[in-house]
């Protein structure tokens, strides 16, 4: 781990909002945020990468990104943490067709004030209506 630090976005959590519901872990393909006593954590801020996938899904609004003085981002370092992890997850499914994430791609959305996965084809008509 490099102990320079450099400006760059990293996802905060604030625990007061967390619930611990644990959405937010799927989305994060780096492994960086863990259920540690009942709240989300970033174990590591280099395996944050900061893209903020995690954002969108979370139901009580915990997680934000700020930007602020962190250890850079180290890809080595989350191949090392990913490869390490079990390999079982809970496939997300599109809130609108059911459509898993084992059959294409699911981003977060919100929609009617409910944090959700769609995927890319029932995107459009999110979107266009």
């Amino acid at each position: 781990m490099s102990t320079t630090t450099v400006t760059r976005q990293i996802v905060r959590i604030d625990e007061e909002l967390c619930n611990g519901c644990g959405v937010c872990v799927s989305p994060c393909a780096e492994g960086a945020i863990v259920i540690v006593d009942g709240k989300a954590r970033v174990v590591k801020e280099e395996l944050c990468d900061g893209a903020g996938f995690c954002l969108g899904v979370c139901p009580t609004g915990a997680l934000t990104l700020e930007t602020r003085e962190a250890v850079p981002f180290d890809h080595d370092a989350v191949e090392a943490h990913v490869a390490e992890q079990p390999k079982t997850y809970i496939a997300q499914n599109c809130f609108n067709c059911g459509r898993s994430e084992d059959d294409g791609p699911l981003l977060p959305v919100r929609t009617k004030g409910t944090s959700t996965w769609v995927c890319t084809r029932c995107l459009p008509a999110l979107i266009h209506g």
